[in-house]
């Protein structure tokens, strides 16, 4: 059977490292080491804040180009190693045994793993992306023009679709497997029990837990922050309320504090109900700008640029002797490294409400899915922009982009339209729901690292990371901006990309050995 007991030999017992004490259960040393470590560095960057900009814009400046090669190969690597589990027998491999029932319904499972997925950059790029790739398109191409327009609109795609999806279905799935099919603790280094066995409950599998704790927090402190800057923009584009760093550090802890209550109310509770809110008023959005805006516009360009999506996927992968140089380093590897940083927050996130799925249904949907969903998404807000500019001149998306003002682009595209004050409140209430869902679910995910997998730590534990989720977005808004986020991403993305690949071949053998026990 491919259940626990075929594959997994060991005597760990679930929080046998932890230390109790004062009513917390926490996992000796990874929650003291990334505590300890995260506290210093939000006293440092807001002690220094000069300094810290410095710093960041220096470390940007040097790894996007040094690395680009290996977020490029990484990214590849993925997809190719998804396409592999779906294509062999592996992938009848059920998460949690040949018996086990799914815990949740296929709607509320996709609702959960999109939310996570997705957070407030569909909310922040939707639009500006599209937009900005139309302006600036990649590969040398001549801006602004028909040409321009479709490859722009596949270039949004791109770093939204197959490769950031397949290198969070990497996590979730290793992670799902050590954890439903293993009986170990739902941490990362579980995930590494076929490769290094009885090795992972020493100071190897802590440092990997560490990291993928540093990841997390970096990688969800920018889309906090993104959230944070739109957010402002909406209040000062609807009643002129000053976008100020004040501002947006009282909205952070505004909503840090909303999120808080979703922390302690639990998964079944407070982030499957925010989930399904999340996903349904997305759609409600979308369905109404598709049915107020260029509606037949929209249906046909989602269809045809999907094929050229596809069509640009080979020349948009590869990173040599492109010149393009500032689209490849400001927007291709940073997103790589942006999907890397978060993948062990969604992978363990969805990796907690999968079980019961197979393999290949958990790659193919979130392969799948979620790039349908972006591509009509992605068309219907920032294509029906440049349509706009193309068709009638309509310059207040473009204006806005061209500005440097991506957070207000959503606002001035709602603008265009009938009822335009009441969906930019609902896109307002979206950021925020957005903003708690991510907070919400990255605190839960790091809280299981640090307290050793256990699933029910206590709830102060959750409150303490939650709280921290805010003060590192608030050190890095203070302390360079996007700037420094893609430097905190970049730097903790690149030795979590090593990871990562020998995440592949670990889940490769236990899979393998998993199936083989099933045959036997």
């Amino acid at each position: 059977m491919a259940g626990r007991e075929a594959v997994a030999k060991t005597d760990y017992k679930l929080g046998q490292d932890n230390i109790r004490v004062l009513g917390l259960d926490i996992h000796n040393p990874v929650f003291v080491v990334s505590s300890l470590a995260i506290i210093a560095f939000v006293a440092g960057v807001l002690a220094f804040q000069a300094q810290a900009t410095a710093a960041f814009g220096a470390l940007r400046a040097w790894l996007l180009p040094t690395f680009d090669w290996a977020f490029m190969g990484a990214g590849n690597f993925f997809v190719l190693f998804c396409l592999l589990l779906v294509a062999t027998p592996v992938g009848r491999v059920r998460l949690g045994g040949a018996d086990a029932l799914p815990d949740y319904s296929r709607t509320t499972w996709f609702a959960m793993l999109f939310a996570a997925g997705v957070g407030i950059g569909l909310m922040f790029f939707g639009v500006s992306e599209p937009v900005e790739h139309f302006l600036q398109p990649p590969l040398g191409l001549e801006p602004a023009n028909a040409a321009a327009a479709r490859l722009g609109m596949a270039s949004a795609i791109f770093h939204w679709g197959v490769h950031g999806w397949a290198i969070y279905a990497v996590a979730a799935l290793s992670i799902a497997f050590a954890s439903y099919n293993l009986g170990l603790p739902m941490t990362l280094r579980s995930a590494f029990y076929p490769l290094l066995g009885e090795a992972v409950w020493g100071r190897l599998g802590h440092g990997i837990d560490i990291l993928a704790v540093f990841a997390t927090l970096f990688g969800l402190a920018t889309s906090l922050g993104l959230g944070a800057e739109q957010l402002a923009a909406g209040l000062t584009h609807l009643w002129g309320t000053p976008a100020t760093d004040t501002a947006q550090v009282l909205m952070i802890a505004g909503i840090t504090a909303m999120a808080l209550t979703s922390v302690v109310s639990g998964m079944d509770k407070g982030i499957k109900r925010l989930s399904q809110a999340n996903l349904w008023l997305a759609l409600l959005l979308l369905a109404f700008v598709v049915a107020v805006g260029p509606t037949l516009d929209i249906a046909t360009r989602t269809v045809t640029s999907l094929g050229h999506y596809l069509a640009a996927i080979g020349p948009l992968s590869n990173w040599v002797g492109r010149e393009d140089h500032d689209f490849l380093h400001g927007w291709t590897v940073f997103y790589w490294a942006w999907w890397i940083s978060w993948s062990p927050f969604v992978g363990l996130f969805i990796a907690r409400v999968s079980r019961g799925r197979t393999v290949r249904e958990l790659i193919a949907c979130m392969l799948i899915i979620p790039t349908l969903l972006i591509t009509i998404w992605m068309n219907a807000f920032g294509g029906t922009a440049v349509s706009q500019y193309v068709d009638t001149g309509h310059p207040d998306v473009i204006a806005a982009v061209q500005a440097q003002q991506p957070e207000v682009a959503l606002f001035g595209l709602l603008e265009t339209m009938p009822l335009a004050n009441v969906t930019a409140v609902i896109g307002l209430v979206l950021i925020v729901v957005f903003f708690v869902t991510s907070s919400d679910s990255g605190s839960l995910v790091i809280d299981t690292i640090t307290a050793g997998g256990k699933l029910d730590a206590p709830v102060a534990q959750r409150v303490f990371w939650c709280v921290f989720e805010g003060l590192v977005t608030v050190a890095l808004l203070l302390g360079g901006g996007l700037v420094a986020a893609q430097a905190a991403i970049t730097a903790t993305g690149l030795p979590f990309t090593l990871v990562l690949i020998a995440l592949c071949y670990s889940t490769w053998k236990g899979l393998r050995a998993a199936q083989s026990s099933t045959q036997g």
